[in-house]
């Protein structure tokens, strides 16, 4: 199978990276590490390229510059890269949703022909053979034994996941999300509307199906920098509490609630939502259980069973997948969500029923976040240059992988977005969705 590749196995430490602002945490992980031996490993990468590449063209260069061609059956995206470090001829045949992002983090994979774009939209029109890898398969199930400890959330590990990422400089968000600071998938109506308008169709589609009313009591888990708590006590008069684990979201929504005059009626706490113990009427998570991890589902549920009045409504918008249970990409995993998972409806939906609450109603979001992830990119990659003074050029080409990883996770990979609309009464909602499409309309108007 390995062809006579020389392995050696060693665990990888707790911390890496050059750069503080992303060093990255993957407790339990083992890591294989090929050792370099001329030729065995190419022939195992270009064994893998020959049977999965059939849509569009990859010219490979290795790094003893032997040029490879893969692919040509079909038409499809034309790519060509060029391998700079011997020891990713094997690493790339093991395990290439792991080092195909670090080879191209740090330099040692280029692009010589299309773009990164390009690259990405080759391996997607092939996900189907990539998956159907006898090899990827039998190493997807290793990686799923490990499922339990890399979603292993207590609330010291999981403080940690949130400001490993969130806690970056707030300058950098602002240089690529929209003015509210909306970092979760925009509702488009059209192809034409802005990410600003986009942004604003999505909090207006939330709350609609919240049925607010002046005076209600709002819970908003994983608040973000406060763009939803802030836009539903303004468009609803409700009184607002938002929960973080993100010292720096944390202060910027205070500020802004400060600033925007609504301190009165909207703040934001530095804290988990295994510990708030208030009630509420309505509760909203935006992109939030994407950090929870599948072993905390039914206990998540349950606590927002405790804090929603008995009347009361509440609102999951999460990333998922459209396929059964399995595991974190890998790079994704070790470098951007530590402790991250998109879950699949038929264990959300397990954790649910656990719980005793309601699916009042469930809608999928099918290709808005492809859109939301490019124009990210867009204003990224225009806003290259200052972000690269803020950071360095391997966190700059990090987040340039990020961005595009997630978008093909859309456009190929059976990611998607649901909302599930939860309750403790069946008839605690209307008995149609007219009042949805009616809200919004109304609130469009005004």
């Amino acid at each position: 199978m390995f062809d006579g590749a020389d392995l050696s196995i060693r665990p990888v430490p707790r911390f890496g990276g050059t750069h503080p602002q992303y060093r990255w945490l993957d407790f339990g992980h083992v890591e294989i590490v090929p050792q370099p031996q001329r030729g065995s490993g190419t022939v195992l990468f270009a064994k893998l390229l020959k049977r999965i590449i059939r849509k569009g063209v990859l010219r490979l260069t290795d790094a003893d510059g032997h040029v490879h061609r893969f692919g040509g059956a079909e038409p499809g995206p034309v790519s060509a890269i060029r391998l700079h470090d011997r020891r990713l001829h094997t690493r790339l045949a093991l395990n290439p949703r792991l080092y195909i992002g670090e080879a191209y983090m740090d330099g040692t994979l280029t692009i010589e022909e299309g773009t990164l774009r390009d690259f990405f939209d080759l391996v997607g029109v092939n996900a189907e053979a990539f998956e159907g890898s006898p090899w990827q398969a039998f190493f997807d199930r290793m990686v799923q034994l490990g499922r339990p400890l890399q979603q292993f959330n207590p609330l010291p590990r999981s403080r940690r996941n949130v400001a490993h990422h969130y806690d970056l400089s707030d300058r950098l968000y602002e240089l690529f999300l929209d003015k509210d600071q909306q970092y979760s998938c925009a509702y488009f109506r059209n192809d034409n509307e802005s990410l600003e308008v986009a942004q604003e169709n999505k909090k207006r589609h939330i709350a609609a199906k919240l049925l607010l009313e002046p005076g209600q009591r709002v819970l908003d888990i994983g608040c973000g920098w406060g763009g939803m708590a802030l836009h539903l006590a303004k468009e609803a008069d409700c009184d607002v509490t938002g929960i973080t684990l993100s010292e720096r979201q944390h202060a910027v929504a205070t500020r802004r609630a400060e600033e925007a005059g609504l301190s009165h009626r909207v703040r934001f706490h530095l804290r988990d939502y295994r510990e708030e113990t208030e009630r509420y009427d309505r509760i909203v998570s935006v992109g939030m259980f994407e950090h929870v991890g599948a072993l905390h589902h039914r206990q998540f549920f349950a606590k927002v069973k405790e804090l929603l009045a008995d009347d009361g409504v509440a609102l999951l918008h999460s990333i998922g997948r459209m396929e059964p249970p399995g595991s974190t990409n890998a790079w994704i995993r070790k470098y951007i969500f530590p402790g991250g998972y998109s879950p699949a409806l038929s264990e959300t939906l397990a954790a649910v029923e656990r719980t005793g609450l309601w699916v009042t109603d469930m809608e999928i979001l099918r290709l808005h976040y492809a859109k939301t992830l490019a124009e990210w990119k867009r204003r990224f990659d225009q806003n290259r240059e200052e972000i690269l003074r803020l950071y360095d050029e391997r966190f700059v080409r990090m987040w340039e992988f990020y961005l595009l990883a997630c978008e093909s996770s859309f456009l190929y990979w059976r990611q998607m977005v649901f909302q599930l609309q939860l309750s403790k009464k069946l008839n605690a909602v209307p008995l149609t969705r007219d009042y949805m499409v009616d809200r919004e309309r109304e609130r469009m108007a005004a």
